[in-house]
């Protein structure tokens, strides 16, 4: 019985899966310039101010494509929210925390959160604007808060190897934790212009923002004492 060759693939069928494959990566490419140009208006103007037609023009595509992928405005701002949130959070999974003695760790942490505020006023604005719609959005995404258990997490074991070995008080809820830390960076650059303005300060300025950078270690590590309970 003859053996038949194996049937070598058709040059039709090699261009069907090259051309799915670069319209493939065409799709990718649109999304994140969409998701790109959409996050700038959106930092800029808030959901209410920011236009469709300006997002897809400066992403580059027509305004059938972007509600193709996206669905409508506010579908579009809540996927701006998740890759904000996206970022950040896998930013911080690089900390490799566990690596380092308790102390160090929170140190690390206090420093990238304000950095990262520093480095990504979109974040801030952002976050802002989605306040002013009580979370309406957010509060649909799953993904948001999925990206947030291991950030609690890793904050947790920081602060159980610090209370074990006496660095840290015991008993810290590392949610509490992580939104002051937030809380002592975001409000000051959120804030910063009208706080300037009463008391006379360039809070922008390279030296006031290393001051507060050395505050908030501060505050942070006071209050991790073993003896702040006390």
């Amino acid at each position: 019985m003859a053996v038949r060759a194996p049937r070598k693939p058709s040059l039709n069928s090699r261009s069907t899966r090259g051309g799915a494959a670069t319209r493939q990566r065409n799709a990718e490419r649109s999304r994140a310039a969409i998701l790109a140009a959409a996050t700038a208006q959106f930092a800029a103007n808030g959901l209410g101010g920011a236009r469709v037609d300006e997002i897809a023009r400066s992403a580059g595509v027509n305004k059938a494509l972007l509600y193709h992928y996206f669905g409508n405005k506010q579908a579009l701002f809540l996927a701006v929210l998740e890759a904000t949130y996206a970022q950040i959070r896998g930013a911080e999974a690089t900390l490799e925390l566990e690596a380092l003695s308790p102390s160090a760790a929170m140190e690390r942490l206090v420093d990238f959160t304000w950095n990262y505020f520093v480095q990504h006023p979109e974040f801030i604005t952002l976050v802002n604007s989605e306040n002013l719609h009580r979370a309406a959005h957010l509060k649909r995404s799953k993904r948001v808060r999925a990206l947030h258990h291991p950030l609690v997490e890793r904050i947790g074991e920081v602060l159980e190897r610090g209370a074990a070995c006496g660095e840290f008080r015991a008993g810290v809820d590392p949610v509490q934790l992580y939104i002051s830390i937030a809380s002592l960076g975001y409000f000051y650059l959120s804030n910063a212009h009208t706080l300037g303005a009463v008391f006379e300060r360039d809070l922008l300025s390279p030296r006031e923002r290393e001051a507060r950078r050395l505050h908030v270690q501060e505050v942070v590590h006071g209050y991790l004492r073993p003896d702040a309970s006390s």
